[in-house]
């Protein structure tokens, strides 16, 4: 019982504040209504104002002066509901009353006109009837409703419990009437805020969908930038440091322009870094945008090549998974990016495993074709708890971008026995064209499936850190 009388004292209080106000609540522009110049709504205020002194002077015989101001005031509700619906209906609905009331003893004792129209008459019906039109296009359904209810309970009340004589009723058109308009408004309502809210969900998702453009473009622009220039900027570094050393007795000239071209380099892979970050900023655990969301620094030394697999894998057992590596071919000279970008490739593939699958056992294998390099890194089943692990998912989608980039593709699939493989293929060349199917045998196809809980970042490579890269701080936490 407390319940329903807190439900029955909070409706209440709701209506309340819907019903017992005078906030303006002016028409929207796309409302058919809004269409028509104020004036002409005036014009009909003036209309019910002239029909109503008519019908109060020569059918209920009233006075002329009381006529005027009542069905002025009516008038005046129908203009002031262009701005404030609430307090024109309450307006609207008092002048009726007042002059049903005033009319009932002029009906009884029969100096009315007989069959009189009471107690709506017609301007009135007509001006309430707007009222409630212009109320229940700017105002909830429930305020709408409760408006409607208590006009058709005055209405029952004024004919049904006081009455009057000789005179014709009104009352059920008028709820009819009533009805209808509150129903149309109504509708018109909640299509209008439909539009409105299609209209703010295309906006939002046309917004989000250059917003995401623009960050891929951002990515693949900063990801290109460190992996090529980058990677040379550091190789002319080594080599102006170098270079004084091969050369016997090398003059002072000589060595400060290679100091010069070194000091040139650092700065511009300084500069580089800064624009990066700028490039990734909007990705809070990668501030440089180099791929490296596990150390969240920038790395100074030469980009990782396929040659320093071994110190990846050494890394990965020590993290705590059983790797076993498998190498067939010999490996021909690939070009620096798809060397980085098979390493990053297979480091991503330990992350994931690392994450999702702590204690299972991971198989790379790494198989040199005359077509090109085809990459596939198995982990079985996780015997240990998988914990939570903070990311933005987009893990697998940073391979594939890179294999993409370089006229390759990558798959992740699950294994038949509880475990999870990404399998990738680069071509030799390293051009945008797609290799032949024999090319890269043992990839399923059709498989592009994702982590079911992948929650690593775009190239988040860092979290296996390089034993031989002096700026990572060690294992991933």
């Amino acid at each position: 019982m407390n319940d329903v009388g807190e439900r029955l004292t909070r409706g209440l209080r709701v209506l309340r504040d819907d019903l017992w106000t005078t906030r303006a609540a002016p028409l929207p522009p796309f409302v058919w209504l809004r269409r028509l110049p104020h004036g002409h709504v005036i014009l009909v205020g003036i209309g019910i104002t002239l029909g109503g002194m008519a019908q109060i002077t020569d059918e209920y015989r009233q006075g002329v002066n009381y006529g005027v101001l009542c069905s002025a005031v009516q008038g005046l509700a129908v203009a002031l509901a262009l701005w404030r619906p609430v307090p024109a209906w309450w307006l609207s609905l008092t002048v009726t009353v007042v002059v049903a009331m005033g009319a009932r003893s002029q009906l009884i004792s029969g100096e009315a006109e007989p069959d009189a129209s009471w107690p709506w008459g017609g301007a009135s019906l007509i001006a309430h009837a707007m009222v409630l039109l212009l109320l229940s296009l700017r105002v909830p359904t429930r305020a709408s409703v409760a408006a409607l209810g208590l006009t058709v309970l005055v209405t029952y009340v004024m004919e049904g419990l006081i009455g009057a004589a000789n005179y014709a009723p009104t009352g059920p058109l008028a709820v009819i009437v009533f009805a209808a308009v509150v129903l149309v408004g109504t509708a018109l309502r909640g299509r209008r805020e439909a539009r409105t809210q299609l209209v703010e969900q295309e906006t939002i998702t046309a917004e989000e969908r250059a917003r995401r453009t623009l960050l891929e473009e951002r990515n693949r622009i900063a990801r290109e930038l460190h992996d090529v220039v980058a990677h040379h900027m550091s190789v002319i570094s080594i080599q102006a440091q170098v270079a004084p050393h091969l050369v016997e007795n090398p003059s002072e000239e000589l060595k400060e322009n290679l100091a010069g071209i070194r000091q040139n380099a650092l700065e511009a892979l300084a500069e580089l870094r800064r624009v990066l970050g700028v490039l990734r900023s909007e990705n809070p655990e990668d501030p440089y945008g180099l791929g490296a969301a596990g150390t969240g620094t920038a790395p100074d030394t030469p980009q990782p090549t396929l040659d320093r697999l071994d110190a990846l894998l050494e890394n990965t057992r020590a993290a705590g998974l059983d790797v076993v590596a498998v190498i067939e071919g010999e490996a021909p000279v690939y070009p620096p990016g798809m060397q980085l970008s098979a390493y990053r490739i297979v480091q991503e593939a330990l992350s994931n495993a690392l994450r999702h699958a702590p204690g299972s056992h991971v198989r790379v294998e790494v198989t040199h074709h005359a077509r090109g390099l085809h990459l596939e890194v198995t982990n079985s089943r996780p015997s240990e708890p998988v914990r939570p692990s903070p990311g933005a998912g987009h893990g697998l989608l940073g391979m594939r971008e890179r294999a993409t980039m370089l006229g390759g593709h990558v798959n992740a699939y699950p294994t038949l026995h509880g475990g999870f493989a990404v399998a990738a293929f680069l071509p030799r060349s390293g051009t945008a064209t797609p290799p032949d199917d024999s090319a890269d045998p043992g990839i399923p196809e059709g498989l592009e499936l994702i982590f079911p809980d992948d929650d690593d970042d775009v190239d988040d490579v860092d979290d296996l850190d390089d034993p031989a890269d002096p700026a990572d701080p060690g294992r991933p936490g």
